[in-house]
């Protein structure tokens, strides 16, 4: 079991749990700094849960830590009983059930020799509460998506006794209080099958809201105001408190003092250059059509980054002008921190719903259309990247995204709404403390 532990004994100690997943471990480790950064006197250890070796960006990450956020490395979980099929969330889940006497051997160490004052985890790590629970120490969700996400997973045990077919079969969109309607073909991709384990658990997660001491919401108050609202009024009087304290994104370098190799590329261009995301888990290179990568270098247009790459630091750079994005949370919120419009292609997750919301409630994005057999041509990317860089409405979207913009640097200013949530957060942990 790796570990750089160094706490301090005296400081207010938290303990993180992220699941396994770089997507997964930058906004906790993002809130750990902020935490810090505002209140110095936190110390924090990431009890980090793994199928596989950490990935090298994963390590060079938590190394560049403040010596006052730690980092254990627990054994990778042993997933050869499972059948092929089994889906990801089942297999990060479990990653997390699976190492609970692991983590619970940790957490007696760090709860003997410091201050322990509250464990957070994520979604897929509510099944660490029962270790928090049993030495006193009070546990709190990070939700990482938007509130809107959350509302649906409350309500999803009350949807699933009203509703008989599966949801994308549903003849009508589903209205959940301070949402924009949403069509059940445009829930998480887990919630599509509801005869699998993958459902059973988002189920179970729901249920378990409750025993969270508070809800942390990597959101702000004018982003959603109907949706924390509801939050708020819905889980926060009867249940935990919801603290929407930011939009958490990564910041700073990440690459050291001469930066990734794509941020030199924007420096040679002119400004309102589109910046394209895609990810993929096996060959990187291999969805692109044959030469392209050849053209692209010989006509200097472009660079093409095969493996991670700092998003945020793009994004902020002044050259880019649009963003191509399978609409990850943290991808949104990146965006709208650094005013980039978006154009929303959607493929898996949560990433649907979030299109939606971008799309319908926020008006901040464009959306290519699927042909009859919904696959999304590259004339359509052509024609809807043309639009958001030179069209009418691309210049309104711009607009809009600059906007919010505004608001979230509002939200994070020094009496702002997310500066508030932090303090009221705060004050909640260091109590813990006095007691």
């Amino acid at each position: 079991m790796e570990n750089n532990h160094k706490a301090s004994s005296s400081s207010p100690h938290i303990v993180m749990i992220p699941s396994p997943g770089m997507g997964h471990l930058i906004p906790l480790i993002e809130l750990a700094k902020l935490l810090i950064h505002h209140h110095h006197n936190f110390t924090i250890t990431f009890i980090i849960p793994t199928i596989g070796p950490p990935p090298k960006p994963q390590e060079n990450l938590l190394q560049s830590l403040p010596t006052s956020i730690n980092h254990f490395f627990l054994p990778p979980i042993d997933f050869h009983d499972l059948p092929p099929e089994t889906k990801t969330e089942t297999k990060i889940t479990l990653a997390v059930t699976r190492s609970l006497p692991k983590i619970r051997n940790v957490f007696e160490s760090l709860v003997a020799n410091s201050s322990v004052v509250g464990l957070v985890v994520d979604l897929f790590g509510t099944d660490a509460f029962d270790v928090a629970k049993e030495f006193n120490v009070p546990s709190y969700l990070f939700w990482s998506s938007m509130a809107m996400g959350l509302i649906l997973l409350l309500h999803l045990p009350k949807l699933d006794k009203m509703v008989s077919c599966e949801y994308k079969d549903m003849d009508e969109p589903v209205k959940l209080p301070g949402c924009i309607p949403i069509s059940g073909a445009e829930f998480p991709e887990p919630l599509q099958d509801r005869k699998s384990e993958a459902y059973k658990w988002f189920l179970r997660y729901g249920k378990r809201v409750d025993l969270a001491e508070g809800v942390i919401l990597n959101s702000f108050k004018e982003l959603e105001p109907e949706a924390i609202k509801t939050l708020q009024d819905e889980i926060g009087l009867c249940g935990p408190p919801v603290y929407p304290v930011r939009p958490i994104i990564q910041t700073g370098p990440s690459d050291g003092p001469g930066g990734h190799e794509c941020l030199k590329c924007p420096d040679n261009k002119a400004s309102n250059a589109a910046f394209f995301s895609v990810q993929s888990q096996t060959d990187p290179l291999g969805f692109l059509p044959k030469g392209f990568r050849e053209r692209t270098r010989s006509l200097g247009r472009g660079l093409l980054v095969p493996s991670w790459a700092p998003q945020s630091e793009v994004l902020s750079h002044g050259s880019i002008g649009g963003f191509l994005s399978h609409c990850g949370w943290n991808s949104i919120l990146e965006s709208i921190a650094n005013g980039v419009p978006l154009i929303a292609w959607p493929l898996y997750a949560e990433q649907k719903m979030n299109a939606n919301v971008l799309c319908q409630g926020l008006k901040v994005a464009l959306r290519p259309k699927a042909d009859e057999n919904g696959m999304v041509r590259c004339e359509e990317i052509f024609r809807v990247v043309k639009e958001l860089m030179e069209g009418e409405e691309g210049f309104r979207v711009r607009e809009r995204m600059n906007g919010w913009k505004k608001a979230a640097n509002k939200a994070l200013s020094e009496e702002g709404s997310s500066i508030e949530a932090l303090s009221e957060l705060v004050m909640k942990l260091k109590k813990q403390a006095w007691n």
